[in-house]
Order: structure tokens, then C-alpha cells, then sequence
């Protein structure tokens, strides 16, 4: 009857962490660039009480056996990289990716981070491009001042023209964006980012539309992967799971009291 209470209260525990992970899918449903994750369980233990094939008393063989499973495991948290759909926003120096790829961002630290976020923004300083954080693209991209109009192409090329000198256009660089064997395996940060992990494998950077790139699409942003529906879906489901196993608990409790006003 212990066995009943242990494995129901992992059930529990799986369900208020699936529960979780939607909750975080839910609150980021208007992130731009973000990308739902989906909580995934495995079997915990299984106790083998006779095993299959094993010899009976009369001498037989049971085909079956006895094994009783002892709950439920958190196993990993999966990111779908599926597209979010694109937004116009007017913004020049807004940027969706269409297809694989990240935009590459370099932090205080001299570290490289990875996002599908394109809501980028000039320095007025320095007249790089950079996030909403501050942190410049990589390679760097330094627009100047007096900046009237910006273009950039499908294949990353940066095109600018300036005040008092409409009829030239200057290419300032070239964007280049990475993508990864295993994308599922980059460790999330803060401010839309994410890290290269050993699961992630290397960074593979290059223009966009070239070995397996996306490209560009200027003033458009990328939302969110998330879909309501589905995940108010899976919500329910957990929340009667966790009622389920909330369920089991009181009724091995009950049969445990029954049990000991007997013997005693």
C-alpha cells in the first residue's frame, strides 16, 4: 500500500511541473522570437516481483511475470523550433529570420549568445546596431549618424544612405547568423537569449541563404511559437492527471485505516 502513496505523489509532482512549463509557455505567448517548450516524463522504476520467463513451482515458465511500476520521472524539457508567425512592423531595423538561424549577439563578457529576436536598435553613441539590452550584433555593424534610410537584404547585406547625399548608398557590412546541429540542446538566458552547450554542438555561422540558412525579412518580427488553444489543452489534462493522483493517495489512505482498525 506504500508503494501506491510514493508512486501517486511522484504523479503529482510530474503534473506540477508540466504545469509549470505551460504556465512559462503561456506567459510568453506575445515574446517575439520565443519558442514553447514541452515537459517530457519517463517511467521512474520498475519493481520486478517474478520475472517473465521465470520457473514456476509445477515447473512451468510464466510468460508474463510481475512487475509493478513505482511512479513517474521528469526526463527532459524539449523546445520546439517550429516558426512563429511574422509581423510587419514598419521597423527598418526590425529582422525575421525565415527558416533556421540565429541572430549572433555579443555580451559584456565577450561571450556569444544566440536569439531568433529581431527587434534591434541603433546606439546612438556609437552608431552600432544592438538589442534592447544594449549588447551589439556579431560582427558588429556600425551604421554612422545621419542615417536616412537603411536597407537590408534577404542575404544579410547592409545598405544605408545618409542626409545631403541621397544619390550614394553605402554598405556598411554584411549580417551573419548561426545555426546548430541540436538546437533543442542551447541553455536559455535572460533577454531572449541562449547559450552554446556541449548539447547544442558548435556554432555554424555564415550569410543568410547559404548552407541551409534562412534569410532575412526586413521589418517583420517573428512571435511566438506558442498556440493558446493547445496549451489550455494540455493545462486540463495535467490539472485532471494531478487530481487523478491526488485521488489514488486518499484512497490508499483510506485503505490503510481500514486496514489497521481490523488488526486492531
Amino acid at each position: 500500500m506504500d508503494r501506491s502513496l510514493f508512486t501517486a505523489a511522484t504523479g503529482m509532482q510530474a503534473q506540477q511541473t508540466n504545469i509549470d512549463v505551460i504556465s512559462h509557455n503561456l506567459a510568453n505567448i506575445n515574446t517575439t522570437g520565443y519558442k514553447k517548450a514541452t515537459a517530457h516524463f519517463s517511467t521512474l522504476f520498475t519493481q520486478v516481483i517474478k520475472a517473465p520467463g521465470a520457473t514456476l513451482n509445477n515447473g512451468q515458465t510464466t510468460p508474463n511475470g510481475v512487475q509493478v511500476g513505482l511512479g513517474v520521472q521528469l526526463d527532459a524539457t524539449n523546445k520546439a523550433y517550429t516558426m512563429g508567425s511574422l509581423t510587419n512592423t514598419g521597423n527598418p531595423l526590425d529582422l525575421a529570420i525565415e527558416g533556421e538561424g540565429f541572430f549572433q549577439i555579443q555580451l559584456p563578457n565577450g561571450q556569444i549568445a544566440y536569439t531568433r529576436d529581431g527587434n534591434f536598435q541603433i546606439d546612438g553613441q556609437t552608431g552600432d546596431i544592438v538589442t534592447n539590452q544594449g549588447f551589439p550584433l556579431f560582427p558588429n555593424i556600425n551604421l554612422g549618424n545621419n542615417v536616412t534610410s537603411i536597407n537590408i537584404a534577404e542575404d544579410g547585406s547592409v545598405n544605408i544612405t545618409r542626409s545631403g547625399n541621397a544619390a550614394q548608398t553605402d554598405n556598411v557590412g554584411s549580417l551573419r547568423i548561426a545555426r546548430f546541429a541540436n538546437p533543442a540542446g542551447l541553455m536559455d538566458h535572460s533577454d531572449n537569449l541562449a547559450l552554446e552547450t556541449v548539447a547544442s554542438g558548435r556554432a555554424f555561422d555564415g550569410n543568410p541563404m547559404s548552407d541551409g540558412l534562412g534569410g532575412l525579412r526586413q521589418s517583420f518580427l517573428e512571435g511566438s511559437n506558442v498556440k493558446v488553444v493547445e496549451e489550455i489543452t494540455n493545462m486540463i489534462t495535467a490539472q485532471r492527471a494531478y487530481e487523478a493522483s491526488s485521488n489514488v493517495i486518499k484512497a490508499s489512505d483510506e485503505m490503510l485505516k481500514q486496514a489497521n482498525n481490523i488488526v486492531s
